[in-house]
């Protein structure tokens, strides 16, 4: 079986459809919310612009912190934490969840293959139940994703190394094209009516169209970092260029000067790194320091994080018409994605 990218298909519309205009379609889910979620990166997401993720429909996933005590917990936004201090809180300890509520929880790390991470999430699971909303990752293998199915997880992060912010399959050659992978997890989870598992594509996604291929193929939900990174309300810290040396000033980027400058087409950069830095290492408190599979480089700021939405938005509803899915769930892994070859590919690359 030869794998395949994001660039290798094309998604087919249908023969005929009764959709005729993109207000017919609606793009979210019945919470109101996009199949769009931060990935846990501090250059990202924080504390301070949550909100305004969640405002425009994204679902905020925050990254770790160090030395989290049983307070760091919430029922409406993801918070990340080691294995070894999800571990501590949650396995060692009992955190109190209020009745009738779930808490969100994402154990971050870049290894979901480790046996000790499935160990923990099962008894994590059968510990909390639906007291606990629980996503692991990263994962590279359809064969893993099952077996957290098995473990009733609730949301599996796959993807290994495709991410803007990561060196791993460049350094190692680990890794498995995102877009094969989706489908065949897609196809475990809908060949079992009774995995409720979620996929969360992480990583990589350089276009609209890629994240719209990503759920033609079967992602319920997916993480982006790059690309958030490059809106002005992104956490990564911003900068503006003020001598011919290249030398940066820095700016509030929620300040109304920042929204004045971008409108000016002032030229406004951030600070994109990967988590797996040293320098995002020393934040969480390590001392060992391992070798680096990230990244760490200035990004032009290209638009607002409104801007982008209604961007996506729109052309999410326009491939959803196309291919006469008229509710988000219906368009999820519910369309046929022909592969292409290179020449074919070139033909609509512009």
């Amino acid at each position: 079986m030869q794998l395949f990218d994001f660039d290798d298909i094309l998604i087919e519309p249908s023969t005929l459809t009764d959709i005729r205009s993109r207000k017919m379609v609606s793009s979210r889910y019945e919470n109101g919310m996009l199949p769009i979620m931060t990935a846990p990166m501090d250059t990202v997401v924080d504390l301070q612009n949550q909100n305004l993720f969640r405002k425009n429909g994204i679902l905020p996933v925050l990254p770790r912190i160090k030395n989290p005590t049983e307070d760091w917990v919430d029922t409406e936004l993801f918070l990340s934490y080691s294995l070894e201090d999800f571990e501590r809180l949650f396995i060692q300890s009992t955190i109190r969840i209020p009745k009738e509520t779930s808490v969100l929880v994402l154990i971050d790390i870049a290894n979901g293959h480790m046996r000790d991470l499935h160990t923990i999430s099962k008894e994590a699971k059968k510990k909390y139940g639906s007291e606990i909303t629980l996503m692991v990752g990263n994962v590279a293998n359809p064969d893993t994703f099952y077996e957290y199915c098995l473990s009733e997880v609730d949301y599996v992060r796959i993807g290994i190394g495709n991410g803007n912010g990561c060196l791993t399959t460049v350094q190692t050659g680990v890794g498995y094209p995102m877009a094969s992978l989706i489908q065949e997890c897609n196809k475990i989870k809908t060949g079992q009516s009774w995995i409720k598992t979620k996929i969360v594509a992480d990583g990589g996604f350089k276009k609209y169209s890629d994240v719209i291929k990503a759920l033609a193929l079967g992602a319920d939900y997916v993480m982006l970092g790059s690309i958030l990174n490059k809106a002005l309300e992104s956490c990564g810290e911003t900068t503006r260029i003020i001598d011919a040396l290249g030398n940066h000033e820095t700016i509030n980027q929620y300040d109304d000067l920042a929204m004045k400058m971008f409108d000016a087409d002032i030229p406004l950069y951030k600070v994109f790194r990967g988590m797996s830095t040293k320098e995002v290492q020393k934040n969480w408190g390590k001392t060992e320091l391992t070798t680096s599979e990230g990244v760490v480089r200035q990004q032009k700021v290209e638009y607002t994080l409104n801007g982008w939405v209604n961007n996506f938005e729109s052309y999410l509803k326009s491939a959803m018409s196309y291919t006469g899915k008229k509710e988000l769930h219906q368009f999820i892994g519910g369309v046929k994605c022909n592969q292409i070859s290179m020449n074919a590919f070139k033909r609509f690359d512009k």
